[in-house]
């Protein structure tokens, strides 16, 4: 007989995971229920989306054979009598249980934050369409958070046309995957384009509305204000139900949290380490997949590799390995920058292996140098040519003869 799968949340964890049950065409029926009215979309392109790149609908996600119940809200869950309580009171039975909630953002404490007109956040659809509204008529921005969405909340508002004002608590831009020589190079780069860097700030008060005053005393003019200071795994149906939590669902190797009961994504936390990345969540979804189908029963999701990309318009970046400065004590540190252009290239080599890199600003050789990375590959007595030369003519060169 088939297996019915509930699977709570309709993002991309959860698009995944069905997608990847179809493939496997095991004895299961696959249910996602999503709170939001939309089909499971790419909410990575969300900003791509706010700039014009993409159509909204054009963000749509496969799933497979799966059901998908949009607008349908769980509000518990019976982990022991295997069942899920809707928001309209009806109860729905399992045979096993896969939670996908994914992450909310984090909203910094500003006093009178929910009664101030023209702040948002980037995280949803409904998000991008009244920012996308609000964007026509307003006349300057500010974003407050120079993580990953912050950068490609500002490009995306400046590629409208509007003056970008980019606040960050941070000595640098991303410094969470990013060294300092790169954040300085993307800040180049969002000059550019119009978008001015305010590092070492934060915002303690919005003015009415009409602008930002920052811990300096500056008052920046705004009339459309984005909040972009990361998020936080959406744990509270698991808490309500008796299940694992620290800051994430606490899941093991096979990604259980309880007998017939599994998280993965940005609500799952895998060995004190939470995550927020697609590739993480989709590497998690191809584990439970093949548990879950039947086709390896024996899988284990042991981690993911650090690595993570950003491309919005001009403004693109890739970090993987171990980069930071930990990193550099003992090894060999290749580097190559180009200030007036926010270009910026760091090889970090223990012996003739790499263990990490980063790439701001031209991403052509960054394909090449993560299969090195995850294959452990030796790199050659010229790791500089790793960072210059095109991969088309490096394969051309160790094709002769």
């Amino acid at each position: 007989m088939s297996r019915r799968i509930a699977v709570v949340g309709a993002g991309m964890a959860a698009a995944r995971l069905a997608q990847q049950l179809a493939a496997h065409a095991g004895p299961t029926e696959t249910t996602l229920y999503g709170a939001e009215p939309h089909a499971p979309y790419n909410r990575a392109l969300l900003a791509d989306a706010l700039a014009g790149r993409f159509r909204a609908d054009a963000l749509t996600l496969p799933t497979g054979d799966a059901k998908v119940r949009t607008g349908t809200e769980v509000v518990a869950v019976d982990v022991r009598g295997r069942a899920l309580t809707l928001a309209d009171g009806s109860r729905e039975t399992y045979d096993d249980l896969v939670l996908a909630t994914g992450a909310e953002p984090v909203l910094p404490r500003l006093p009178g934050l929910k009664g101030v007109k023209g702040v948002h956040t980037l995280r949803s659809l409904a998000d991008h369409a009244r920012l996308s509204h609000h964007a026509d008529t307003a006349t300057r921005a500010v974003v407050i958070g120079g993580g990953a969405l912050g950068v490609g909340a500002a490009w995306a508002l400046a590629a409208q046309g509007l003056p970008v004002d980019l606040v960050h608590r941070g000595a640098h831009l991303v410094e969470r995957q990013l060294d300092s020589l790169a954040g300085a190079a993307l800040r180049t780069t969002l000059a550019g384009l119009g978008v001015t860097v305010h590092l070492g700030e934060h915002a303690p008060a919005l003015d009415g509305g009409s602008g930002v005053i920052l811990t300096s005393g500056h008052r920046l003019d705004a009339d459309l204000v984005v909040l972009t200071c990361g998020v936080s795994p959406r744990t509270g149906l698991a808490r309500a139900a008796g299940l694992p939590v620290r800051r994430g669902v606490l899941v093991d190797d096979t990604l259980a949290c309880a007998p017939h009961t599994y998280a993965l994504g940005d609500c799952a936390e895998h060995r004190a380490a939470p995550y927020a990345l697609a590739t993480t969540a989709w590497e998690q979804a191809d584990v439970l997949a093949a548990r879950l189908s039947g086709a390896d029963p024996e899988a284990r999701y042991t981690g993911s590799p650090p690595m993570t990309r950003l491309t919005a318009g001009p403004v693109e970046y890739a970090a993987f390995g171990a980069c930071d400065d930990a990193a550099e004590e003992g090894a060999d540190v290749v580097r190559i920058g180009d200030a007036t252009r926010g270009a910026y290239k760091k090889l970090v080599l223990r012996g003739d292996r790499i263990v990490g890199a980063l790439l701001v600003g031209d991403l052509a050789t960054a394909g090449t140098l993560t299969r090195a990375w995850l294959t452990g590959r030796p790199v050659g007595p010229d790791p500089l040519s790793l960072l210059t030369v095109p991969p088309s003519a490096r394969v051309r060169e160790e094709s002769r003869p």
